[in-house]
């Protein structure tokens, strides 16, 4: 069942500086005939206060992309900034220093710790960084996160959906200059996802919050301002203002030309 239709981006696309800028970046697993070069010579800036979808075939690199861009990887070759600040050769302190500082994550599992409650899980990375939140900030994102009523119970004590908006608000609870999302909705049904969705949108739209998400689902894309095509480890297209038929239209295009690349290979 596809998601509930997003709502019409407002104005976003209009913002130019760039959040996170990757240059000619090469990521490579194994070596020899087992080599697998996940990326390659990726370049390409997310803009700051846009939503932007990354998509592309099983194995096209869309998770490592992302993996690198947030410092859970490393690269082999190339560079990348979050904002001004050059991610790339940092030592293992100054990057865990700034991925607490200025990204939020938020995945397909929920990671939250069972024992702590919904406010508990939302304060756990300020509290282990010995930073304070803002309280009108964090009051704004639980209210329009609906949790205002969950903040004391524990994970097993809410439905799917409502451990994904605690792990979306733990994401924006610092305020960070980026959100990393891998596969966001896929372990909810079509309700919680679109709630999720619907709130990442919002976030962009009135908080100018900067969303980078890897997704496979034509219907979430479409809640993006642009959307940005892997295929082997390359960037092969992108789409501004997607809708889910024309996201299902590019994808059926890779699909159909990948046997004709097959052919001229041999």
């Amino acid at each position: 069942m596809p998601l509930a239709n997003p709502p019409a981006p407002t104005g976003v696309l209009t913002r130019t500086r760039a959040a996170v800028t990757a240059t000619g970046l090469w990521r490579a697993y194994g070596s020899g005939e087992a080599q697998v070069v996940a990326l390659r010579d990726v370049s390409v800036q997310f803009t700051a206060g846009a939503f932007t979808a990354i998509m592309g075939p099983s194995g096209s690199g869309k998770s490592t992309l992302m993996h690198c861009l947030a410092g859970l990887d490393t690269t082999d070759r190339g560079t990348v900034n979050i904002g001004e600040t050059v991610l790339t050769g940092l030592g293992d302190k100054a990057l865990t220093r700034l991925r607490r500082d200025k990204i939020g994550f938020i995945f397909q599992q929920f990671n939250l710790l069972p024992t702590l409650t919904a406010e508990e899980n939302i304060l756990l990375p300020a509290s282990i960084a010995g930073a304070r939140t803002d309280p009108d900030w964090l009051r704004r994102v639980i209210d329009t996160l609906d949790l205002r009523d969950r903040l004391s119970h524990k994970p097993t004590e809410l439905s799917g959906g409502q451990q994904q908006r605690v792990a979306c608000a733990r994401a924006l609870a610092t305020r960070p200059e980026v959100v990393f999302a891998d596969e966001p909705t896929g372990n909810l049904d079509t309700r919680a996802g679109t709630e999720v969705l619907r709130f990442l949108r919002r976030s962009v739209d009135d908080f100018g919050q900067t969303i980078v998400m890897v997704t496979h689902d034509p219907s979430a894309a479409a809640y993006a301002d642009r959307v940005v095509f892997l295929a082997d480890g390359q960037i092969v297209d992108e789409l501004r203002r997607p809708t889910a038929d024309s996201v299902i239209d590019k994808m059926r295009g890779f699909e159909q030309r990948a046997p004709i690349a097959e052919r001229t290979a041999r």
